[in-house]
């Protein structure tokens, strides 16, 4: 799981944003298949349609994704940080949390599913970004020049800024899991989050100004096969339903 979580970090510093974060739901597909033989889990035909979706999602995803990284250096980072639109952005985003936080999740967060789906998703604004952020701080902190005491500041603050989001989230997730099935928690989550991300990532980053019509497209496509391919994986996995029980019943009606 560490090696998983570095190479994750790693992507984040190397690749768009807007490629990485939706590929991340390649691990439910692979992680349903490997515990049907592992674990001897039983994978439905609607499990496998959702693998072979996420999989083909996956594929468009990376054939229409941006080719050219936006953000190459520190200093491009804190410009785009410092940038109004940005700062906009998070205010509404940091309105928005704590509104949900202190008046709206304590009155029907357990009886309310989106209530702590929004709550984690709308800090992936921070977490994402401030993954991504680190990764390109860290390569003048160890060079020998001016710009390394100003990179090693920018890493701490967004370690904080990290820290703090992912211990917020791991709270109202496990909140969730507590009073919803884990099932469709994950499905709705994956969604929210990802488009959430995405926003954040397209505010900040601006990933999106050299990507045409026909490849925006393919990703909108690409990203909701894979969500289609998550749903099926997740909410449906108890379904007792095969090609076995519908070849038997073709037969009793014959």
């Amino acid at each position: 799981m560490a090696v998983g979580q570095i190479g994750n970090f790693l992507a984040y510093t190397a690749v768009p944003t807007v490629l990485v974060t939706p590929l991340g739901a390649l691990g439910v597909p692979f992680g349903s298949i490997l515990a049907s033989y592992l674990l001897k889990e039983k994978l439905n035909i609607l499990g496998k349609l959702g693998c072979l979706l996420s999989c083909a999602g996956s594929v468009v995803l990376i054939i229409h994704s941006p080719k050219s990284e936006s953000v190459a250096t520190p200093a491009e980072l804190e410009e785009k940080l410092t940038n109004p639109v940005f700062v906009g952005y998070l205010c509404i985003v940091l309105l928005m949390l704590l509104l949900l936080i202190f008046w709206v999740a304590p009155a029907h967060g357990p009886t309310n599913i989106m209530v702590y789906i929004s709550i984690c998703s709308l800090l992936g604004s921070f977490t994402v970004p401030s993954t991504k952020g680190i990764g390109l701080a860290a390569q003048d902190i160890f060079r020998n020049n001016p710009s390394s005491r100003r990179a090693l500041g920018l890493c701490l603050a967004l370690l904080a800024v990290l820290g703090c989001s992912v211990i917020v989230q791991f709270r109202y997730i496990n909140r969730a899991l507590e009073c919803f099935d884990s099932s469709v928690f994950g499905a709705i989550y994956y969604v929210v989050f990802t488009t959430l991300v995405l926003l954040a990532s397209a505010v900040l980053f601006r990933e999106w100004t050299d990507v045409g019509l026909v490849d925006f497209l393919g990703m909108a496509c690409g990203f909701t096969t894979v969500s289609v391919g998550i749903v099926l994986i997740q909410v449906f996995k108890e379904f007792n339903f095969n090609l076995g029980d519908m070849n038997k019943s073709n037969m009793k009606t014959d």
